[in-house]
């Protein structure tokens, strides 16, 4: 049997687009092993799946200065021999990285024991970990067309991003007995700010509550250590720190989505066709590209996009005012966007670098 590592973690972004590959790469003859961080959020939602886990040390990769940026680059040193080690004892036939800091060691040291390595790149523009294994790599998947500009040729490919086949299976009656939601005439508003939560936006829909219940529900996936136990009898408001399976029940609920601009959020907005307000990552947060992603699906039409640092009380209710106002139009913009077959377009590239000649 065919044997295939799977890497990337820091975020659950980094890590469910490799559990939407599983059951393909199952059907095609791979046996799957996970290598990821020891306490990082990947550990979890692999271990749920079902799949074998190896922890390694991991050490964060930062464009700022810290203290741990002294101790750090030992973590990632001490990493890069734990993944040798495993990759050793293993001998996958490949290792397919979704990117995030803990798979620059397993990239590294798959390319030292001459395991052949395709990454995906999410975001418009390579991160800092791809950066650093787009050497390593005999391919790099991306995204986004745009993204090509930023990889050699010879490398790059445009796949999309896998999306879960089971978000395309929720049920709105389930998310109802799941949620306890107020039933009537009430449209849903979900709120998500990613795995681990943003606070900002946390706050700015918390105080247009008032303003937004009485005309619908709102749903609010608020990030681990982000409820705020005060409004936990709020009446159509419903507060969860991290939702996992019952996630795509909570698409098929709702009517209107609030999200930050991270790409696997993004694609899956886009593949379930909720009207959406994205209020990217302020780039003095982050690299800036969220802000790139949130361009581009504005560009679209599939999008509004609202900046953290223009967001008020009155700018984020006229965004999702202007959602319910203009939902056909969205709907319809995104009905026409032609998806690549992003899965099939992955475990293909995948099966076929595994049967060149010289490689399993």
């Amino acid at each position: 049997m065919k044997r295939i590592i799977l890497t990337g973690g820091g975020t659950a972004g980094h890590c469910i687009p490799n559990l939407a590959l599983v059951p393909h790469l199952k059907l095609i003859g791979f046996d799957i092993g996970y290598i990821g961080s020891i306490e990082g959020i990947e550990s979890k939602l692999v271990k749920n799946a079902g799949l074998p886990y190896y922890g390694i040390s991991t050490g964060k990769l930062r464009r700022y200065f810290d203290l741990k940026n002294f101790t750090d680059p030992l973590r990632v040193i001490k990493g890069y021999g734990e993944a040798l080690g495993i990759l050793r004892k293993l001998r996958p036939d490949i290792v397919f990285s979704k990117g995030g800091y803990v798979s620059v060691p397993v990239v590294r040291a798959a390319a030292l024991l001459g395991i052949p390595v395709i990454i995906h790149e999410s975001d418009m523009t390579p991160g800092l970990a791809n950066k650093l294994c787009i050497g390593a790599a005999k391919k790099v998947c991306c995204s986004f067309r745009e993204t090509m500009g930023h990889i050699p040729d010879n490398k790059a490919v445009f796949t999309g991003s896998p999306i879960r086949d089971e978000l395309k299976l929720g049920n709105r009656d389930r998310a109802v007995e799941f949620t306890h939601i107020r039933e009537g005439d009430y449209p849903c508003l979900l709120v998500m700010g990613g795995s681990l939560g943003a606070q900002h936006v946390n706050e700015a829909v918390r105080r247009v509550l008032p303003k937004l219940l009485p005309e619908m529900n709102v749903i609010h996936l608020c990030g681990r250590g982000k409820l705020d136990p005060t409004l936990n009898r709020t009446n159509g408001y419903i507060q969860y720190d991290y939702i996992d399976k019952e996630m795509a029940d909570l698409f098929a609920l709702a009517d209107f989505v609030i999200s930050r601009a991270g790409s696997n959020a993004i694609f899956e907005i886009l593949a379930m066709k909720k009207p959406n307000l994205l209020i990217p990552l302020p780039a003095g947060s982050s690299r800036g590209d969220q802000i790139l992603n949130a361009e581009s699906f504005e560009r679209s039409g599939y999008s509004l996009v609202l900046k953290e640092e223009d967001m008020s009380d009155e700018s984020l209710l006229k965004g999702i005012m202007s959602l319910r106002e203009n939902k056909d139009k969205f709907i319809s913009r995104m009905s026409e966007a032609k998806e690549s077959d992003a899965i099939n377009t992955i475990c293909e590239l995948i099966n076929n670098t595994v049967h060149e000649k010289g490689w399993g």
